[in-house]
């Protein structure tokens, strides 16, 4: 049976804030929680589903991975794998009916300010900049506290009452026996008051969408991977709660020549017959213009060289890596008559003492096959 898709589940739009997310949750939940319909397998099954949802809606890194691909992405396994109890997968339904039996009643509408939301940006930057550190300007979109309301959501921050049912708490009580049962107040869901004339800027939410432009130092050494965190830059809270925090996820585009060993550059060189053979200064390109090596005679393929210093700093300030240069001989293509003729006579002439790999190789197979 195909499940259905988390937003639809809680009845939210895919933009929708956590708090709008946690106050769906918190009204279906309480709606179908088993203690509330005993012995309804499809309140139960219902349960089940809108825990689901939640448990990754809630979760701005799960949500994220979801809204790209979907289940597969959000790491959810389904609560009915985790077993049916009273855990913290629902704390909020938890304290909803259970809130006064362990001295817990009204805490909600006592302390009501959230964080805002981590923000995540992804950022490329070319190979070169990882030597230098670089100062890039960025764009994110985020929710800002509304100007016009200054957050309270009413019309000129006004336009707020507390709620005659529960007078403010959030919660609303029950006897049950010997006990209070204290519930979510059905009249504000939790807020503790009534909004009567929203703000139109931000039509009640207390936040509006906008483009914050920022600078942003990117360090020398970072690799692809690295985690920047810039403080107090994500979403801003709610209920006077502090913003969230900016974190910055690097990329490191791929050069066309230079590759990467931890601090250390490497690169291939080609050279030709007659320079490995001879010798050769060569011209090498690095992070900090060219630089000219000189290559003895008789150097083989993968023979490699070392430019200190040449490489990249390390992040946490501990120096700078070298450039490793890897030789590659190129065996000539497209041969004329007279450069066979000569590579032909340079063959007769070769003896063994001109090729000391081969001829440790033919030894090593004589040794073993006789």
């Amino acid at each position: 049976m195909n499940k259905r898709d988390y937003y639809e589940v809680l009845g939210v739009d895919r933009d929708a804030s956590e708090e709008e997310i946690k106050k769906a949750f918190r009204k279906l939940a309480l709606k179908h929680h088993p203690d509330k319909n005993p012995g309804d397998k499809e309140s139960e099954e219902k349960f089940k589903e809108i825990n689901e949802a939640y448990e990754v809606l809630r979760d701005p890194e799960k949500r994220s991975r979801y809204d790209r691909f979907g289940r597969a992405g959000s790491g959810a396994g389904g609560f009915g794998e985790a077993g049916f109890g009273f855990g913290t997968s629902f704390g909020d339904i938890f304290e909803d009916f259970f809130g006064d039996f362990f001295g817990t009643a009204g805490r909600r509408g006592q302390s009501r300010a959230q964080r805002g939301f981590d923000l995540r940006y992804n950022l490329e930057i070319s190979f070169p900049e990882v030597a230098t550190g670089v100062e890039r300007t960025i764009r994110v979109p985020r929710r800002e506290t509304c100007p016009a309301c200054k957050g309270k959501r009413g019309r000129g921050g006004k336009g707020i009452e507390t709620c005659p049912t529960c007078q403010g708490r959030g919660q609303v009580g029950y006897q049950q026996g010997f006990f209070t049962i204290s519930r979510t107040c059905p009249h504000c869901h939790g807020e503790g008051h009534l909004l009567k004339d929203p703000c139109p800027e931000c039509r009640g939410e207390g936040k509006v969408k906008r483009e914050r432009e920022l600078s942003v130092r990117i360090p020398a050494g970072v690799e692809t991977g690295t985690r920047l965190r810039v403080s107090g830059e994500g979403e801003a809270g709610s209920f006077g709660g502090p913003p969230g925090d900016l974190y910055v996820d690097i990329t490191v585009a791929d050069h066309p020549i230079f590759s990467r060993q931890g601090n250390d550059i490497l690169c291939e060189i080609p050279v030709s017959f007659p320079q490995a053979a001879l010798g050769a200064d060569l011209e090498i390109p690095t992070l900090k213009g060219k630089q000219v090596i000189k290559i003895r005679p008789g150097t083989q393929s993968a023979d490699l060289y070392t430019i200190e210093r040449a490489g990249l700093p390390d992040l946490r300030g501990r120096g700078i890596g070298n450039q490793i240069v890897r030789i590659l001989v190129e065996t000539p293509t497209n041969l004329t008559a007279r450069q066979k003729e000569l590579l032909q006579e340079f063959a007769r002439l070769s003896g063994e003492n001109h090729h000391p790999l081969r001829a440790g190789f033919l030894g090593r197979v004589k040794k073993i096959f006789g």
